[in-house]
């Protein structure tokens, strides 16, 4: 009768929902339910809301503190301490035995609002027992008073509360694990059944502008979000209001699903113009203004863009005169001042009224979560730009994999210095924040070494998202204190340099976490994370994403990666068929994509990059990485810049030319300063330049260097 009463009473205040009830029944007789712990509320909801008689596995301190006893007589209990080897023990004599057992795998409720580390007891309790595994996510107790996370989330009184059941899974190690390395495995198995149940259990599928709705109703219209060197913040309220208006203005000039050029910097005002053009079903493409005019009009050629929008502001502050004029030749521009002008006092008061009437007329399901959200452009570190093709799931998914593996909270502050033209700042620098509550600072230019450490110290910024190569000039040029509030340092888009890595930890007591990606996985492939680093590698996978090792002639211990998931490109478009989605296909079959990168697998998952499949040459037969012949010239000479390239070879099929900034370097020099490597590894000759070129983004400009060798 008390259960009925709680169960009415639970549904009345906070419209608890449960879901997957189906899978607690295939789960059998013998079951272990791991569920993650948001609050104190957490066992009430299981107790109540969970078919039949449920057992509950809880410390012994905790299942002795008087205010939970009453709640406790609800179901049985089993006291135990997950530190003590006897008590898993008991427990898994428990488990042997008909029963449906609850244990929460964290050992505590969650500080942070993500899953936090997760026993290894657990899971071997699960191994030894052979009891299915029923994972459980509770979502929403997060953000009641019942929670342990005041300060950081915008607490309510009466949050909807889901309860997720998800299909049944089991832990099995392999035989010939035994000991602390049997546990170790089944440990790190089980983190990872609860981190694919955070993301599978997270709502991505579904438009950006949806979760843009969400992320207010969760942090508040009035919770400022982003702001510019304006200096002037803007709430979730005024960022819907200003799209809205900016969105209707927009929708006028242009038609459903078309490709929208996007000539613009990183500002309030262009993250204003996305959303404004998402919301009516219309596709922003991100135009590289880095790469000049000639590349720009490629680009809308190859995406079919017959509207540019850009600003007369920033056309004059970045001295973009010329591609202006020549992108006015085969496009329309449009400029935002222009715009602004249309708006009138009566648009804007609409906007402001649709703006905090949205939840009730914005239809939610008038664009498919799989329809185009943006177009990015390849950087053509390799060739040709190509059209790659977001849709909203995959952007949402990825931001939702990521949130799977670090906590991030509304507390946090972002500097984004990465142009939003780059996958890496589009979708990690500029959304991820959006979506979750996170102010963000939009700089304009990675470029200023000495103001962006400054910058970052004034704002009291706690997480930055950069590559090897302006990491290692920002820490160059910072002062010590400057990143004293820095929570995550995240490198990706180029391999991370061990001197880089050394002077943040000891300048500035920052480990960077370094993660991997392309513009085609939207790009987060993987990371490494605070609950799971390993120095020199670029993580683990993404939650639900699987990989394929394509074997390599001539390289044994790795393979040509490709890559599957929910995070994977829509498509390309391509030069030869402008306008035309080809869609993401491998040899391993449709919806897989090939990297092209020559990776490393480890036991646990870590993945080492080997080079790019195309960064290997092929002399005397062998196949020699330049990434190694890099790394070489590195660890010789520390502070220069090098870039290692191919070019035909008469005798031998290709040569290695290291091209570098070093004064006087010689081959002799390198290989004294490399003792042990094979002459064949090392380059046939050695180029001294004055700088390396490289593109906007960081990377080495690779057909800029092999023409630059080329013509020397």
């Amino acid at each position: 009768m008390l259960k009925k009463f709680l169960r009415w009473l639970l549904i009345l205040l906070y419209k608890v929902e449960i879901t997957g009830l189906d899978n607690y029944t295939k789960a059998g007789k013998r079951v272990l339910i791991v569920a993650n712990h948001t609050s104190f509320l957490d066992p009430l909801l299981l107790g109540v809301f969970l078919p039949d008689d449920i057992t509950f596995a809880i410390n012994t301190q905790i299942s002795q503190r008087w205010w939970l006893k009453p709640f406790l007589r609800l179901s049985r209990v089993f006291p135990m301490d997950p530190t003590h080897p006897l008590s898993l023990k008991d427990l898994i004599h428990y488990l042997e035995t008909d029963t449906r057992t609850v244990i929460f795998p964290e050992g505590r409720i969650s500080v942070t609002g993500s899953l936090m580390k997760v026993y290894d007891g657990t899971g071997m309790v699960a191994d030894k027992s052979g009891a299915a595994v029923l994972p459980v996510r509770i979502a929403g107790a997060q953000y009641t008073h019942f929670s342990k996370l005041h300060r950081i989330v915008r607490l309510r009184f009466f949050p909807k509360i889901t309860i997720q059941i998800l299909p049944p899974t089991s832990i099995s190690a392999p035989t010939h694990l035994k000991g602390r390395t049997r546990r170790a495995y089944c440990g790190h198995f089980l983190a990872d059944i609860m981190t694919k149940m955070m993301f599978v259990t997270s709502p991505y599928r579904q438009t950006i502008f949806t979760s843009l709705l969400e992320a207010r109703k969760v942090h508040g219209g009035q919770h400022r979000i982003v702001e510019d060197l304006e200096r002037t913040p803007l709430s979730y309220d005024d960022l819907i209001t200003h799209s809205i208006a900016l969105g209707k203005e927009l929708k006028n000039i242009t038609a459903s699903g078309e490709n929208v050029g996007i000539f613009l910097p990183n500002s309030t005002k262009t993250l204003i113009t996305i959303l404004g053009l998402q919301l009516h079903g219309r596709v922003p493409a991100m135009l590289n203004y880095s790469i000049g005019s000639a590349g720009m009009l490629s680009a809308c050629q190859v995406a079919q863009v017959k509207t540019v929008l850009t600003s007369r502001r920033f056309i004059e502050l970045g001295n973009l005169k010329e591609e202006d004029e020549q992108l006015n030749k085969q496009c329309q521009l449009v400029y935002l001042e222009d715009l602004a002008k249309n708006i009138s006092a009566l648009d804007k008061f609409t906007a402001l009224i649709k703006s905090r009437t949205a939840d009730y007329w914005y239809k939610h399901k008038q664009y498919s979560p799989d329809s185009p959200a943006v177009v990015l452009f390849t950087s053509g570190s390799e060739g040709t730009p190509k059209g790659v093709v977001l849709s909203h799931a995959n952007i949402l998914g990825n931001l939702k994999q990521l949130e799977a593996c670090i906590s991030f909270n509304a507390q946090d502050i972002v500097l984004n210095f990465l142009p939003m033209f780059h996958s890496f700042g589009f979708t990690v620098g500029t959304l991820l924040p959006v979506m979750n509550g996170m102010k963000t600072l939009f700089y304009p230019s990675p470029l200023h070494f000495s103001v962006i450490p400054e910058i970052a110290y004034e704002i009291h910024a706690t997480i930055m998202f950069g590559t090897n190569t302006f990491l290692a000039a920002y820490a160059k040029k910072a002062h010590p204190y400057d990143f004293y509030n820095m929570r995550y340092v995240v490198a990706g888009a180029e391999k991370l340099q061990e001197s880089t890595r050394q002077i943040w930890a000891e300048k500035f007591g920052i480990r960077i976490l370094e993660g991997y990606g392309a513009t085609e996985t939207s790009p987060i492939t993987s990371v490494n994370t605070p609950l799971h680093y390993k120095a020199g590698t670029v993580g683990r996978f993404m939650p639900c994403m699987e990989h394929q090792l394509e074997p390599v002639p001539g390289i044994d211990d790795a393979g040509q990666l490709h890559v599957s998931g929910p995070n994977i490109m829509l498509g390309y478009l391509l030069a030869n068929n402008p306008g035309t989605l080809v869609p993401t296909e491998s040899v391993y079959g449709k919806g897989w994509y090939d990297t092209g990168d020559i990776v490393h697998v480890d036991d646990e998952g870590f993945i080492s990059i080997r080079g790019r499949s195309k960064r290997f040459a092929k002399v005397s037969g062998e196949m020699v990485s330049l990434a190694a012949v890099e790394q070489l010239a590195i660890h010789a000479w520390p502070k220069a810049h090098h870039a290692a390239i191919s070019l035909p070879d008469p005798k031998k099929g290709e040569q290695v030319i290291l091209v570098t900034t070093q004064k006087q370097a010689t081959v002799n020099d390198l290989s004294a300063a490399s003792p042990g490597v094979a002459h064949i590894i090392l380059p046939k000759k050695i180029l001294v330049v004055d700088a390396i070129p490289v593109m906007a983004t960081g990377k080495v400009n690779y057909p800029a260097v092999t023409a630059l060798a080329s013509g020397k």
